[in-house]
C-alpha cells in the first residue's frame, strides 16, 4: 500500500485503475463535503461511486487513506491563486484578481471548499502538516509582499495577514453556506451581483489615502 493510501504507486496503474481511483475520488469528494470526515461512511462512497466496498478497498486502505488522498491532491490547486498573487499586474489590481480568483474557486469548487471547511473545523488533523509545510511559508511569503506594498505607499496601509483572511472568509463563504445563500437569494445574476459587490467592499480599501 503506498503512502496516499493506493494500492498502487502511479506509474503501475492501467487505464481502468486510474478511472476507477478518479470514480472513488470524486465520489468521495461529494460524501466528505456534505457530511464531513467523521460523518462520512466507505458505504456512502461506494454508493456514491456506483462500485462495491471491497472494490473501493482494493483502491484505498479505507476511509482516513481516502480523504487524505483527496485533500493532497487538491491542496496545489488550492493554494495556486496565492501562489500567483504578485507575479503580474500592480498591487492593486494584483489584489483584486485573486479577490476573483477566491471568489470563482467558490463559485466552480463548492465542493472542495467544503472538504477543506470541514477538516479544518475539526482541528485538521489529517491536512496539519500540509498547512505548516506549504500554507504557512507562502502565507508569510505574500504578507511580506503585501506589507512592502504598503511600506512604499502603493495600497492603503492594510494589515496583511488579515486582509487575506477576511478574503478568505467572504469569497469560500459562498460556497461554504451555499444551501443558505440558495435560500436566501434569487439564483439568477447571483454571482455577478457578488462580484460586484466584493469589488465594492475591496477595492476602495486598497486605494492609497483611504486610510
Amino acid at each position: 500500500m503506498a503512502a496516499d493510501g493506493t494500492a498502487l504507486p502511479a506509474k503501475g496503474r492501467s487505464r481502468i485503475q486510474e478511472r476507477n481511483r478518479t470514480r472513488i475520488l470524486d465520489a468521495a469528494l461529494d460524501v466528505f463535503s456534505a457530511h464531513g470526515f467523521r460523518g462520512a461512511t466507505l458505504d456512502q462512497i461506494a454508493e456514491r461511486a456506483g462500485m462495491s466496498k471491497p472494490n473501493i478497498l482494493y483502491y484505498f486502505d479505507g476511509k482516513e487513506a481516502i480523504h487524505v488522498a483527496l485533500l493532497g491532491a487538491l491542496m496545489e490547486t488550492w493554494i495556486a491563486p496565492l501562489r500567483a498573487l504578485g507575479q503580474t499586474a500592480e498591487p492593486k489590481a494584483a489584489l483584486m484578481d485573486y479577490i476573483h480568483a477566491k471568489l470563482e474557486m467558490s463559485r466552480t469548487m463548492p465542493r472542495e471548499s467544503r472538504l477543506f471547511a470541514n477538516e479544518i473545523l475539526q482541528g485538521a488533523p489529517r491536512m496539519g502538516p500540509h498547512l505548516e509545510s506549504e500554507l504557512k511559508p507562502l502565507f508569510d511569503e505574500k504578507c511580506a509582499l503585501i506589507r512592502g506594498w504598503v511600506s512604499t505607499r502603493r495600497i492603503a496601509p492594510i494589515d496583511a495577514e488579515h486582509f487575506l483572511m477576511t478574503i478568505w472568509a467572504v469569497t469560500q463563504h459562498y460556497a461554504d453556506f451555499e444551501a443558505q445563500i440558495d435560500t436566501l437569494v434569487p439564483r439568477d445574476a447571483h454571482w455577478a451581483r457578488a462580484r460586484r459587490h466584493v469589488d465594492a467592499v475591496f477595492a476602495p480599501m486598497l486605494e492609497p489615502g483611504a486610510d
